[in-house]
């Protein structure tokens, strides 16, 4: 056997935003010791000897079973310690706000963070890692990720969250077939969680006011973009505003429309170094990419 077990660390740079990542919640896990190197013995003192590091081992293994059941972030009655609670709320909220822009009044947030499988055994971890895991919208019912940046074993898991945006909405005063032509006795104003659907809600009059129905709305549902017929939004070689929303951040830049843009429905922008991506057209001559 090896005498060179000392426990080794090493740093792993965290994923997400710097702000997110400020706070840490801390495992600890017992150090291990070392064995000393063993030189050749006599039969009778070396099968003693095996058999005294034998209950030494066992002794080892049940004090790690032990702390393995303790310190991992997932035992039944309490899954997620407060620090990565509080900090994987923060992590959901700066995200929900994000994507939704700079558009006001801002919107009302709620964060549910659920719990990890109470089955779930994972090994202690001295530094547990939150982070927004690439391609995941924080709205709705949605995931966030922890990760084992320093321990024996680095696992990766998924918290599930559920995250509310809500903001004041038209709503529809009572049944509305589809192909109505809508008007302003048709809708008032309510607060309405606009992460229900993916569908962004539509909260000023003038812009349902005129706009036909493609779908039919029951008394009391919020009237999203899908619900109504699609507008063009540009139009074949226009210039277009690229907006690219990340994870904590939102980067913006122009290109030339590949085809025509239909409100809510993805369209191909070829930006000025020649690359082609592909967005939604979300405004007039505007295309978000998410990220």
């Amino acid at each position: 056997m090896s005498g060179n077990n000392d426990g080794k660390t090493g740093h792993f740079r965290p994923m997400g935003s710097a702000q997110w990542l400020q706070d840490h919640a801390v495992l600890n896990c017992p150090p291990l010791h070392p064995l000393p190197r063993l030189r050749r013995a006599a039969p009778a003192a070396a099968a003693l000897l095996a058999l005294v590091l034998a209950a030494g081992a066992q002794a080892q293994g049940a004090q790690g079973a032990q702390g393995a059941q303790g310190a991992p972030v997932a035992p039944a009655e309490s899954p997620l310690s407060e620090a990565l609670r509080v900090e994987l709320q923060r992590m959901a909220q700066d995200a929900a706000l994000v994507l939704w822009g700079q558009a006001t009044p801002a919107p009302r947030v709620e964060v549910a963070v659920g719990n990890l499988p109470a089955q779930l055994k994972l090994a202690p971890c001295s530094q547990v890692v939150p982070y927004l895991p690439n391609g995941v919208r924080p709205l709705g019912r949605s995931r966030l990720g922890l990760r084992c940046a320093q321990g024996t074993t680095r696992w990766n898991v998924f918290v599930p969250v559920t995250v509310r945006l809500w903001a004041p909405s038209l709503v529809a005063n009572g049944a509305l077939p589809a192909g109505t032509l809508l008007e302003a006795r048709h809708l008032h104003t309510a607060e309405v969680d606009l992460a229900e659907r993916p569908d962004p809600a539509i909260g000023q009059v003038d812009l349902a006011v005129g706009r036909t129905l493609q779908r039919g709305l029951a008394g009391g549902e919020a009237l999203r973009r899908g619900d109504l017929r699609a507008r063009q939004l540009f139009a074949a070689g226009d210039t277009v505003r690229i907006v690219a929303v990340g994870a904590g951040y939102a980067i913006s830049s122009e290109g030339q429309a590949m085809g025509p843009g239909l409100e809510g429905q993805n369209a191909r922008v070829r930006t000025d170094s020649g690359r082609i991506v592909t967005g939604t057209a979300t405004a007039v001559r505007r295309v978000e990419v998410a990220l």
